[in-house]
């Protein structure tokens, strides 16, 4: 890891063994799998969809095109894309965790969405395709779980196409104090509550809102994206800066 000491790493506000982090964050994810569509839609008022829409719009797929959805979880973004590479396109779903590839790929198939789409169960950190591989690369609320994520974006550099682009959708920092308290409390006193009624485990999602504060800021990620070799490297933040996309080219 490049921060810290590199034999430990943050989960959620707790201090654990790097080597543990993954294990740490694939029991969350089993857990809320099943349930995962519904608390996006209830926890976000489902806001998550234009979030999501602003992505692809941005991320203009065209047909024949290879796109890799990262930590792509239950497929909205791969559904998408599906329809926009069209029959000579490709999509990999990729997600570290097997329970949301399940739901993924059942969620897809039961769309009739199984002609273009692949699923592979991958570490974000060093991923198994050849060098310049994909034109797209996604990963929608998937680095802040990341155990390194400069290691990770090193990745995603190495696999896409010279003039390819790298999308990152995560949860950031918003610009205005009054937001951050409002965000603070919802997160913190609502989440739980959330997740203990639908999901019936609260833990898992005060682990989501610690994991949020403990993500690189807007700047920080910039930052981090031009270290591993991106270029052009921009964001936009929506809803205040509770989420912000990142943008990024290999040239």
């Amino acid at each position: 890891m490049s921060e810290g000491d590199p034999k430990n790493t943050h989960f959620g506000y707790k201090t654990v063994e790097a080597d543990k982090k993954a294990d740490l964050v694939a029991d969350v994810f089993h857990s809320v799998a099943a349930k995962y569509d519904i608390m996006n839609d209830v926890m976000s008022f489902g806001i998550h969809r234009f979030w999501k829409r602003h992505t692809i719009e941005t991320a203009a797929a065209r047909p024949g095109m290879k796109v890799l959805d990262l930590a792509g979880g239950t497929g909205d973004l791969t559904a998408k894309f599906s329809h926009l590479v069209g029959d000579r396109g490709q999509v990999v779903l990729a997600d570290i965790n097997d329970s949301m590839l399940k739901v993924g790929r059942t969620k897809l198939r039961d769309k009739g969405i199984v002609n273009n789409v692949s699923y592979v169960q991958a570490n974000a950190e060093a991923l198994p395709f050849p060098d310049n591989h994909f034109d797209i690369i996604t990963i929608a609320f998937g680095l802040r779980n990341v155990t390194d994520k400069d290691a990770a974006l090193r990745s995603m550099q190495r696999v896409l196409k010279p003039g390819g682009k790298l999308l990152v959708l995560e949860f950031s920092t918003p610009k205005h104090e009054i937001m951050r308290k409002v965000y603070d409390m919802y997160s913190f006193k609502v989440l739980p509550k959330m997740g203990e009624l639908i999901t019936k485990d609260a833990d898992s999602y005060e682990y989501l809102a610690e994991s949020i504060r403990m993500h690189p800021d807007q700047e920080t990620l910039k930052q981090m994206m031009v270290d591993a070799g991106f270029e052009q490297v921009d964001y936009t933040n929506m809803t205040d800066g509770v989420v912000a996309l990142h943008k990024g080219y290999k040239f």
